[in-house]
């Protein structure tokens, strides 16, 4: 009897071993735990147009140096989603230096990098950003709250850790045991692609790829400041673009009473996202967002709008406020001609009952969109 059960247990046991290695696992290693991929700079591990990138060798140690052409130097035969990216870099040259993930295409794409002539200024509060590229356009003007200080120095490495889950990713740069930059909400529309470098004159060696280890951080997107402020305008309609060329503005891009006007929502931070809409704007262009403001009393309030790049802002048919906030020009505004609540303020006359308010929004650089938050509600 001890002998027909020790033949049947080792009969099932090897049956099971069986199954596991038809399956690609092994006894005693967990398949939650996939291998750590280090990546060697070496041409055949990556799809390299020319004058993007070259391989060299850099402080004794294999490397990939930026040289500013059109492009990035594309890891081939990796998809990445979920998990950890750990790399050096030194900046050898003014500008940025730049890693993508999650890259489907190069107008699908997520986005971190350094602005590397900030190097040894680790109070600078633009040193690193992230953005996502949505259909081609670098949305780093529309999110500045996604950018911060780090320390990092020039004529040595810089180690850097993206930890990356679901929506949520945390940025450590040369110190791990704190975050330099913690996105609570990743803005793309990808989920999984391509991991790339480039940047002129910046440098990148020691590259690893964790798949699917992620620190404990969470998928889910984090907490939006703004969620339970009432003050926000978030529920608007919107007219189709129109393309004005080089008119700055015209009573007849007014819309008419037969326009049609579609419902948008406000994303997170209140940013009603035109880009995210409409694409990029590849010649300049005018839209026209409304909504209702009732109140119960004659009054005036104060609104703070953030703008991308231009506005022309009506209160009951009436024109309130023009303005621009162009990157670049003496006309730009707080923070750095980019699209943020703190843009500009001006005081709005209520009339007891519904106020429609009317703002044309004209784009033709980079992110197109608009937040606008009242005083109170």
């Amino acid at each position: 009897m001890y002998k027909t059960f020790s033949l049947l247990f080792l009969l099932l046991f090897t049956m099971q071993l069986m199954a596991q290695q038809k399956d690609g696992k092994r006894p005693g290693r967990s398949m939650s735990s996939p291998a750590i991929i280090n990546v060697a700079m070496k041409a055949d591990n990556w799809d390299i147009a020319p004058n993007v990138a070259e391989l060299i060798t850099w402080h004794s140690v294999p490397a990939l140096k930026g040289l500013g052409g059109k492009g990035s130097a594309v890891l081939k035969d990796v998809d990445f989603s979920d998990g950890t990216i750990e790399y050096d870099m030194e900046p050898v040259e003014n500008g940025f230096a730049t890693i993508f993930f999650r890259q489907a295409s190069a107008e699908e794409r997520e986005c971190f990098y350094f602005r590397t002539y900030v190097a040894g200024n680790s109070a600078a509060i633009d040193a690193i950003q992230y953005a996502p590229y949505l259909g081609s356009v670098n949305m780093w003007d529309m999110m500045p709250y996604y950018q911060g200080n780090a320390g990092f120095q020039r004529e040595k490495w810089n180690h850097v850790k993206l930890v990356i889950a679901g929506k949520q990713m945390w940025v450590y740069v040369n110190d791990m045991s704190r975050p330099a930059l913690k996105v609570p909400r990743l803005e793309g529309s990808t989920e999984h692609g391509s991991i790339a470098f480039e940047g002129k004159g910046a440098i990148f060696s020691n590259l690893v790829i964790k798949p699917g280890q992620t620190e404990g951080l969470s998928p889910l997107e984090g907490p939006d400041p703004t969620d339970n402020d009432p003050r926000y305008l978030r529920e608007w309609k919107i007219s189709q673009p129109l393309a004005t060329k080089d008119v700055d503005f015209s009573n007849t891009f007014m819309p008419g009473k037969d326009a049609a006007w579609e419902d948008i929502w406000a994303e997170r931070r209140g940013l009603v996202n035109l880009t995210r809409k409409f694409g990029p704007s590849r010649e300049r262009r005018i839209v026209w967002l409304k909504t209702n403001i009732h109140v119960d009393k004659d009054q005036s309030r104060k609104m703070n709008l953030g703008f991308s790049d231009e506005v022309w802002v009506f209160i009951n048919g009436k024109y309130l406020y023009v303005d621009k906030n162009l990157y670049g020009q003496p006309l730009s505004k707080f923070p750095d001609g980019r699209c943020s609540i703190e843009n500009t303020s001006f005081n709005v006359p209520l009339k007891e009952g519904d106020n429609e308010l009317l703002i044309g929004l004209a784009n033709s650089f980079f992110g197109w969109g608009l937040v606008a938050r009242l005083d109170e509600y």
